[in-house]
């Protein structure tokens, strides 16, 4: 009708209560009784995640069912719908286990599940050539094989009237997508719109971690003993607010949204079964205290291919460490580590894989006996459990009273540990349709690379975009005075695991400083600066719109968190290290007289 005005969608409120398996248990009773939200969304899974649950009853988060327990009555009287991937394994378990509560609670929710993901019985149909290095996957044991789904059997789920929804391996993101997709009634193609809840999903899933938790400048968040869990607030083009409910503690601004929109990512392009999202795109705002606009995120079509998470078994390990007190800690470490090996049968040679770490923790004119302790670290990997077991760890024993003065270890001999390794591959997205189930009635939800649409995607509409590689501008650094200082003076970062990978986000709080490090952070830089990652294929990429550099450090991890040798095995504190570099860095920048 003439003169009449589009009515839009209201927005939809998704809150996040959990960023990992094991997180706060009573963030989804904070959630839920701490201001309006529509829906209640957790990320309970990783690649470890999933190698946890194969060894757990039920094979699904336990965790979740309990936070069901404590706001399933609330959920259902407010119209709060739920969408979890905490069904990890086994959704179906999962799923009937929140019914039992419900039965028990006297409360009559709809449950839905999402399944699909487990591809053990289908690894013919894979692609099981290790995504990140190409080697052959060979005659390794596979002990769980899922490949990510997203968020589009969730929306059926929701429109066929679930409350609940309980999935297998979706992304992380889909828990938001699903939901968005739904109440907006977006298409299949509306790539955009797609792509910016994928950008919110991404910023939510790890729960306080968007709110202040683990940021490099967390001396600037307000109680930070117990930083509220995230909201975004989702709108119909695509945008969306991230912030929390008011009164709780933590900070929601452009640094701490900008962390985590760097946190794991590999590149520029951020993939999902529904959508590639152009992480080079996203402009944040802060539009009030505690509000920051996250939009004009540009989606494209998504790869014909979705990853699929293997867990492998790897074999056994052992550790032990000596401890190395007082003055000459090097030659002290020099002598340990030629006698360990020498009374090893067959010695270091004799291991698929040995490792010697020394870890200075000493230090100069100790104040305590403690602070004059660097810990020496010897570990093993073999397929063979008798080789790595007591026989190694016994070693360490018999040279306590024949050794180095001060001799003592941590632990005593240790038996053999079994350890999982972790395996991306890829599968064609069509082969992995998700499999909806509510009220007993299942569907078939099939993914978007097998739709066809009516307008094909045309790749020149995003001519202009910036270049997946960084540039490296040219700074004319002539005649500048500098100061050396830690580069975490201008820099915050963010680092994590993406399997035996591992990522560093750095960005800066001005554009001039950005600039500055965009010359100068190149990937032979960062080498020198780490010196773990200099024989390691390092991939760089600016995201300018955000004042950020991304580096990928393909390999650090070795065969994925639950098989790293690394002290820091998730890389969780990589950047926390970088930070702590010193550097020459101009004068100007660091705002000092």
């Amino acid at each position: 009708m003439m003169g009449s005005s589009l009515q839009l969608p209201p927005p939809l409120r998704v809150a996040n209560c959990s960023g990992f398996y094991g997180d706060r248990l009573l963030a989804a009773r904070e959630m839920v009784e701490g201001g309006q939200i529509d829906v209640l969304t957790g990320d309970w899974l990783a690649e470890l995640t999933m190698l946890i649950l194969s060894k757990s009853a039920g094979g699904f988060a336990r965790t979740f069912v309990t936070q069901m327990e404590q706001v399933m009555g609330a959920c259902l009287e407010r119209n709060i719908k739920v969408v979890s991937n905490a069904g990890g394994l086994n959704p179906q378990a999962c799923a009937e286990a929140v019914l039992l509560v419900a039965e028990r609670l006297g409360l009559h929710p709809k449950i839905a599940t999402v399944s699909g993901d487990n591809v053990m019985l289908r690894l013919a149909d894979c692609d099981l050539r290790h995504l990140d290095t190409g080697a052959d996957f060979g005659d390794r044991t596979p002990i769980t094989a899922n490949a990510y789904l997203g968020g589009w059997g969730i929306a059926d789920a929701l429109q066929r009237g679930a409350d609940i929804v309980v999935t297998g391996r979706v992304t992380d993101a889909a828990v938001v997508v699903g939901p968005a997709a739904w109440h907006f009634d977006w298409k299949r193609d509306d790539w955009n719109q797609l792509a910016g809840a994928v950008v919110a999903g991404h910023l939510i899933e790890c729960g306080a971690q968007v709110t202040g938790g683990n940021y490099s400048f967390f001396e600037e968040v307000p109680d930070l003993r117990r930083p509220g869990f995230p909201i975004a607030e989702m709108y119909v083009d695509g945008s969306c607010v991230i912030t929390k409910h008011e009164g709780t503690g933590g900070l929601v601004d452009v640094g701490t949204v900008t962390a985590q929109l760097l946190y794991e990512i590999q590149g520029a392009r951020y993939l999902n079964p529904d959508v590639t999202a152009r992480f080079d795109t996203v402009r944040l705002l802060q539009e009030a205290p505690d509000r920051v606009r996250v939009s004009q995120t540009v989606g494209e079509p998504p790869p014909p291919t979705t990853k699929v998470c293997i867990n492998v078994e790897g074999g056994f390990r052992n550790r032990v460490t000596f401890c190395l007190t007082g003055l000459d800690i090097e030659r002290k470490a020099a002598l340990v580590e030629e006698t360990f090996w020498s009374q090893v049968k067959g010695g270091r040679e004799s291991f698929s894989q040995a490792t010697t770490q020394l870890i200075r923790t000493d230090k100069a004119d100790p104040a305590t006996n403690e602070e004059a302790v660097a810990l020496l670290h010897f570990t093993v990997k073999d397929s063979d459990e008798r080789k790595v077991g007591r026989s190694f760890s016994n070693v360490a024993t018999e040279m306590a009273l024949s050794t180095y003065p001060g001799m003592f270890g941590l632990g005593g001999p240790s038996s053999a540990t079994a350890y999982g390794v972790y395996w991306p591959a890829r599968i064609a997205s069509g082969l992995v349709p998700s499999i909806v189930e509510v009220d007993g009635v299942a569907s078939v939800i099939q993914p978007t690379a097998m739709h066809e649409f009516e307008h094909p995607f045309e790749l020149t509409s995003i001519a202009d975009l910036p270049s997946e590689l960084g540039q490296n501008p040219v700074v004319d650094q002539t005649g500048q005075e500098t100061v050396r200082a830690p580069i975490g003076r201008i820099i915050g970062a963010r680092s994590g695991d993406k399997g035996g990978n591992a990522n560093i986000g750095v960005w800066t709080k001005t554009d001039e400083a950005f600039e500055w490090i965009a010359a100068t952070l190149t990937v032979d830089r960062l080498r020198l600066l780490l010196p773990e990652a200099r024989l390691l294929d390092i991939r760089r990429v600016e995201l300018r719109n955000v004042r950020a550099v991304n580096f990928v450090l393909v390999g650090l991890l070795e065969e994925g968190v639950a098989a790293s040798t690394r002290m820091d095995a998730q890389a969780k504190g990589l950047g926390e290290y970088l930070r702590a570099k010193y550097v020459d860095i101009p004068k100007h920048l660091l705002r000092i007289d």
